[in-house]
């Protein structure tokens, strides 16, 4: 979500952070995975949001600079159609990213994507295909 690797280190970390304090208030209501997932899941939305907010600037731009960081990174080690599902990806809205990033890549079954994001399977099929349908078109456009 967050696409800069030292970036993603900050979010795990503060995650794990929140996890260990948190962990006391664990009710085992939901799988231990589900629960840390919702919280780096949150913990990615947070960063993003203060990001935007520290530069001042909109969301558009902040996931303009994250494409632009996905071509200078040292570490990125796709191909050039790799490159341009990533691109694509970033211009899907933040829900949407989130879960085609869940199904496409972690593979998650949609009940366990609504247990973690707390909405319908229909409201995260919707999603899904809507996301699946902007990427393509953004391929095809590019």
């Amino acid at each position: 979500m967050v696409i800069v690797h030292e970036d993603a280190d900050d979010v795990v970390q503060i995650t794990l952070i929140k996890a260990w304090k948190g962990l006391p208030n664990f009710k085992e209501e939901a799988k231990l995975y589900t629960w840390l997932y919702r919280i780096a899941t949150n913990e990615s939305f947070t960063f993003l949001s203060n990001k935007r907010k520290r530069f001042f600037i909109p969301i558009v731009d902040v996931e303009r600079e994250l494409s632009q960081a996905i071509e200078s990174d040292e570490f990125y080690t796709g191909d050039e159609i790799q490159l341009k599902l990533q691109k694509a990806i970033l211009t899907l809205p933040q829900k949407q990213r989130m879960v085609f990033n869940m199904k496409y890549y972690e593979e998650m079954k949609y009940e366990e994507m609504a247990e973690i994001l707390s909405t319908s399977v229909g409201a995260l099929k919707a999603s899904y295909h809507l996301a699946v349908k902007k990427i393509e078109n953004f391929i095809k456009e590019v």
